[in-house]
């Protein structure tokens, strides 16, 4: 079974002066503002669609690496994941870097870093961005 979500903007007036909002129309949980000025400069009240990406991105990782622990036998008791998605005028998103920090009782480093480079290249939002560059530093806390 396929599950389609939705998230709809609406944009007034050109790229530069205009602005927006962006509203996530499937769950209903939020309307964001969104402008170039935050997309090129950086905000603190308003969002870019990096920042949603980034929000994707640290979700998606976080439930594969759950799922690859769980199945290794090491179900963690946390997983606490951010992603940082770089977005450069005129060139595009250039990259996503993952950090994460977890407690996996009964895993050895080695294994989790393993288990976390795997979710890394496999979790569904990591495989859309194939195009950038996508890091990792992942933690035993």
């Amino acid at each position: 079974m396929s599950v389609t979500s939705e998230a709809t903007t609406a944009w007034k007036g050109s790229l530069f002066e205009g602005s927006g909002q962006v509203a996530l129309t499937t769950s209903g949980v939020g309307t964001f503002d969104v402008n170039w000025k935050a997309r090129s400069e950086g905000s603190t009240s308003v969002t870019t669609p990096e920042e949603l990406l980034a929000a994707a991105h640290s979700a998606c990782f976080s439930m594969a690496l759950s799922h690859a622990l769980t199945q290794n036998g090491t179900p963690p008791e946390s997983v606490d994941a951010t992603a940082s998605v770089s977005f450069t005028p005129g060139t595009g998103i250039t990259g996503s870097h993952l950090n994460v920090n977890a407690v996996v009782p009964g895993i050895d480093a080695e294994a989790f870093q393993r288990i976390a480079a795997d979710a890394k290249a496999n979790c569904p939002v990591s495989q859309a961005l194939a195009g950038i560059e996508i890091t990792l530093e992942a933690t035993l806390a």
